[in-house]
């Protein structure tokens, strides 16, 4: 259900009703992409059944899905007709257009072909876990899990949202783990590592497969090498990758996690086959994540930070209020 996760702090004042959050999803639904459209972007039924709602709740965690429409136009082939149209002009006028007019021929070169090109969809899931205060997005990078965050405390009013920081920088964790062998209680150091330098070059070194209790290894962090990232599993049910940014890859459920989940024979429907699977996958995250954070050092609260430091800052009137103030800024949704 989850291959990749990005993990957010949400603040403590953000509890709306389930009914409160799906009205506001419902005015941001995906709608696909007109004609001369380059991309949509909207929310979907998690379940993927046509008119459901669009908050599924799962045992008290919150299921979202965010879908994504681009019509596919390669540069190539805008530019040979931004060409072919800057050749019967040539032939009109006896001149070949300059730069400023090539510029508005590629503009007329896109919305000429947008009609015709194809489309691809791609999908990101949301997870609200409300008892723990964390949301993650299920997101391959994390440039479109930022997309994602702008789209959500757009559409869920007063929602604020942070990257969850750990105490201890994750690299510098790995680097322990690596050398000492001794990672938090219940992980275990796998067979995949990625290794960088920190200086211009970024010299990179791989394991695939291998084992990483060797010298080399050690020698590559003596030498100034950091872990950017490391493959490991938790109490043999869940294993992923951790990057030196805290995000979650490659996430997979090993044998026996699923294994008290009724056969596909058994299934009495679809709804209980997703439901069963996102309460196991859920459940097991839900563990997971919370003993990865405090592994790392702990979180660093920055809820917690800035009202503190708001208050030390702050002169107001006696009896004034003051409400938190929280904003997530990113870069447009990178689809």
């Amino acid at each position: 259900m989850f291959k990749n996760l990005s993990i957010y702090r949400i603040g403590a004042d953000w509890q709306p009703p389930l009914a409160e959050a799906e009205e506001a999803l419902a005015r941001e639904v995906f709608v696909p992409c007109a004609p001369t459209q380059q991309q949509s972007f909207g929310w979907v039924p998690p379940r993927g059944k046509a008119h459901g709602v669009l908050v599924e709740d799962v045992g008290g965690h919150w299921l979202l899905k965010l879908q994504v429409e681009q019509r596919v136009l390669p540069g190539s082939v805008v530019n040979e007709r931004a060409e072919e149209l800057a050749e019967q002009i040539e032939q009109q006028t006896g001149r070949k257009p300059g730069r400023k007019a090539m510029k508005e021929l590629k503009e007329q070169a896109v919305h000429e072909l947008l009609p015709r090109a194809f489309t691809k969809s791609s999908a990101q899931r949301v997870w609200i876990a409300h008892e723990q205060r964390l949301l993650m997005i299920d997101a391959a990078s994390a440039s479109r899990a930022e997309a994602v965050v702008t789209l959500l405390v757009k559409a869920l009013p007063g929602l604020s949202l942070h990257l969850v920081q750990t105490a201890e920088a994750p690299a510098t964790c790995m680097a322990a783990w690596l050398m000492d062998g001794q990672p938090p209680e219940h992980f275990f150091v796998d067979r995949d590592c990625e290794l960088k330098t920190a200086d211009e070059l970024k010299s990179v070194v791989r394991y695939a497969r291998h084992s990483l209790d060797i010298e080399e290894v050690r020698q590559h962090l003596v030498a100034g090498k950091r872990p950017t990232r490391l493959a490991l599993s938790w109490q043999d049910r869940v294993a992923f990758t951790l990057t030196d940014t805290l995000q979650l890859k490659k996430i997979s459920f090993l044998d026996g996690v699923f294994e008290d989940r009724p056969a596909p024979s058994e299934r009495a429907s679809a709804d209980e086959a997703f439901d069963a699977d996102a309460a196991i996958a859920t459940g097991e995250l839900s563990q997971l994540i919370p003993a990865l954070i405090e592994g790392l050092g702990g979180e660093h609260d920055f809820f917690a930070a800035g009202a503190a430091l708001a208050a030390a800052d702050a002169t107001p009137p006696a009896g004034a209020a003051f409400a938190e103030a929280s904003a997530v800024e990113t870069s447009e949704a990178p689809w």
